[in-house]
């Protein structure tokens, strides 16, 4: 496993709080640290926060895509019905004929699995320290913290690869030859980790020196309870926590403003990543943003970034707002393509050390409300309460309110529809929603770019094959 990559327990800590210290927020050290045993790292309150500040400028200031700053996102909007493609655009990943040393695939394992590492080095680290100067309160934010950041990748990686190792030390020895967990494990531990960041956490922003929605706080934990309960089937639950959110109205408000969802702090935002603005190419722009938002080339005078399938652009209802602030038209030779636009900063107006107006959201408000129209009807059948939800996101969305009275398949097309126009090309909503609700088949299969279909295997990426080389208790996904 990737593990083996990190042989000094400590050095990723060092290696984040040297590189990323731009981030004024999440970065601030007292002193060089030129050391990385346990009791130098995690001395007192402010090296233990610039050691989980560290990893999180390491998941969003990379210079590459990874899993946490734009590579999820792009590699699901390839896997689902999501994009406009043809010719030599089509790879692997769009076609869904996925193989076994998919670079793409690989990165996001890698990724993930070095910010599970950088998870659990901070927790052990805590846990092992002695010194008095390392206060209480601080251990136990900062545990939870690691507990949330780790609980949010595993519940990617079970969902892109199945059974996964679940790694929960930080230690080369103990991870190095790990065998895949089953699934129903990963999750168990999933709802722990979330649990226990839920009761640790603040229910406010005070996580962050400036009080910005940097930091994972109580109502992000209870968030991705949430659509881990949905995941799972358990909508008794899954309706609970959506419940707990929405009714934090002195935090959490939908922005009327289509164009001020993505900005940042802004009262949607449940929680968000603050990225450097001295990043070399992007600048202030975030990672995604960056990668997808349209941009006109001046060389061959035509718009590039990420185009949308026709397919999704016909489910948008007439005067939708979320058409109109999130998708830039482009018209060439008659035919309109329509851009991915909610990131307004990215290739063409990004500047290393301009404003930072826009941070990367990971989680946002709107969710919870789909969360709980979906949990209210495949479990207790609460039709009508479910279509109220749905008719919260359709007014924000400037379009006619479903009436009262709809069948059960008629609102769960109608919720569907809802996710799909409102989360498009974002953190890998469609393409998890079309596997978890069994649709993946009916709807991929059957898209011209991605005959013939390979099978249905493909709807678990493969484990590297990197990683299988080195690790013989790996087994591979059958099928690659």
């Amino acid at each position: 496993m990737m593990m083996k990559r990190n042989l000094n327990r400590y050095s990723f800590m060092v290696v984040c709080i040297l590189m990323f210290s731009s981030c004024k927020d999440l970065i601030d050290i007292p002193d060089p640290i030129n050391t990385t045993t346990t009791d130098k790292v995690f001395d007192n309150d402010n090296q233990a926060n610039s050691a989980m500040a560290g990893a999180y400028s390491q998941l969003i200031n990379e210079q590459v895509l990874n899993f946490g700053n734009g590579a999820t996102t792009t590699l699901c909007s390839q896997s689902a019905d999501e994009l406009n493609v043809s010719g030599v655009n089509i790879n692997a990943v769009y076609a869904n004929k996925l193989i076994s040393s998919e670079q793409a695939t690989s990165n996001i394992w890698t990724t993930a699995y070095k910010n599970i590492y950088n998870a659990n080095a901070v927790i052990e680290g805590i846990a092992a320290s002695t010194s008095l100067k390392l206060h209480k309160e601080v251990r136990i934010k900062l545990t939870a913290e690691a507990k949330f950041m780790r609980a949010y990748t595993y519940f990617y990686l079970v969902n892109f690869f199945g059974d996964v190792p679940l790694v929960l030390t930080d230690d080369f020895n103990k991870t190095v030859k790990m065998s895949r967990t089953p699934k129903a494990e990963v999750y168990a531990q999933v709802l722990k980790d979330l649990q226990d960041a839920k009761s640790d956490l603040a229910a406010d922003f005070s996580g962050s020196k400036t009080g910005e929605r940097i930091r994972p706080n109580k109502w992000a934990a209870t968030a991705m309870l949430a659509r881990v309960y949905l995941f799972m089937g358990d909508y008794t639950n899954a309706v609970a926590a959506a419940t707990e959110v929405i009714d934090q109205s002195g935090l959490f408000k939908l922005k009327g403003d289509l164009n001020e969802v993505f900005l940042k702090n802004n009262e949607e935002a449940i929680w968000q990543m603050q990225h450097s603005n001295l990043t070399l190419v992007r600048g202030n722009a975030t990672p995604e943003g960056y990668v997808i938002k349209p941009y006109l080339s001046d060389i061959v005078n035509e718009y590039f970034g990420v185009r949308l399938a026709d397919d999704l652009i016909q489910k948008f209802e007439n005067n939708d707002k979320r058409k109109s602030s999130w998708l830039m038209p482009v018209t060439k030779a008659g035919e309109i393509n329509y851009f991915v636009y909610k990131y307004k900063i990215g290739i063409g107006n990004s500047s290393i050390g301009g404003p930072v107006t826009e941070y990367y959201t990971m989680l946002r408000l709107a969710e919870q409300y789909l969360i709980r129209a979906e949990a209210l009807t495949l479990g207790s059948q609460q039709l009508d309460l479910a279509v109220a939800d749905l008719n919260v996101i359709r007014r924000r969305a400037g379009i006619d309110e479903l009436p009262a009275g709809l069948s059960k398949e008629t609102v769960i097309a109608a919720i569907e529809k809802e996710r799909r126009t409102e989360f498009f090309s974002e953190w890998g909503h469609r393409w998890l929603d079309l596997k978890r609700t069994g649709r993946a088949h009916d709807v991929l299969s059957v898209i011209p770019v991605k005959q013939p279909w390979a099978g249905d295997y493909q709807l678990l990426y493969p484990i590297p094959l990197t990683e299988i080389r080195t690790n013989n208790k790996l087994i591979q996904n059958p099928g690659y």
